[in-house]
């Protein structure tokens, strides 16, 4: 069962594999010098698998959302998925008008524009000396500053495996929809989440 609302965060026991070998070459091909800046790629998952291919992010803010389009953004629904899994299909029903990824002076902010609570995994939002990273539990109508550019230029987690495999960017934030993971979750790992995103930060 998941936690209760009185209990908005909790500590994940473990790192997961499933973070895109295979995308890693879509996020190079997005480096070739001539292409247009980007600051974020945006990669959706179902459980285990990557479903559509990696979003390059230009513009400032950008809007996620399923079926419910509002605004400039990456819409979930247009996406191809295989998976029959009554869990996935509740969830995304779910999503709606997901979530805003806005980059400002200070790092990046995330805002809950669902219905449902999101869940987002930043090393930028722990305590550099921690061991694990938490999950933080973000309501409807709240925002987060999810990651912090400068901070994150001062970590190092050479032990983190989630980080060392993606050599090309340490930069990354995971988020949830509607269902969390962690100690405090039948879900220990991300890859158990019905629908999540992945938001690898360009570093140049």
């Amino acid at each position: 069962a998941d936690c209760p609302d009185s209990v908005p965060s909790s500590t994940e026991t473990g790192g997961t594999n499933c973070l895109a070998p295979g995308g890693l070459s879509d996020s190079q091909v997005l480096q070739e010098p001539g292409d247009r800046s980007h600051w974020c790629v945006v990669a959706y998952w179902e459980e285990k698998t990557r479903v559509g291919r990696l979003y390059s992010v230009q513009e400032p803010s950008l809007d996620i959302f399923y079926d419910l389009p509002q605004g400039n953004g990456f819409c979930l629904g247009q996406l191809n998925s295989d998976n029959k899994s009554q869990l996935v299909q509740k969830v995304r029903s779910k999503i709606g008008y997901g979530i805003q990824l806005t980059k400002e002076v200070d790092g990046v902010w995330v805002y809950n524009r669902s219905s449902y609570p999101i869940f987002i995994k930043s090393a930028t939002l722990d305590n550099p000396d921690s061991r694990t990273l938490l999950v933080h539990k973000v309501f409807p109508g709240f925002s987060i500053k999810a990651f912090d550019y400068e901070k994150a230029y001062t970590l190092q987690r050479p032990n983190d495996h989630e980080f060392t495999q993606q050599p090309w960017t340490g930069f990354t934030v995971q988020i949830s929809f509607v269902k969390g993971w962690g100690q405090c979750y039948t879900r220990q790992f991300i890859s158990s989440c019905p629908c999540w995103l992945e938001v690898i930060f360009n570093n140049r």
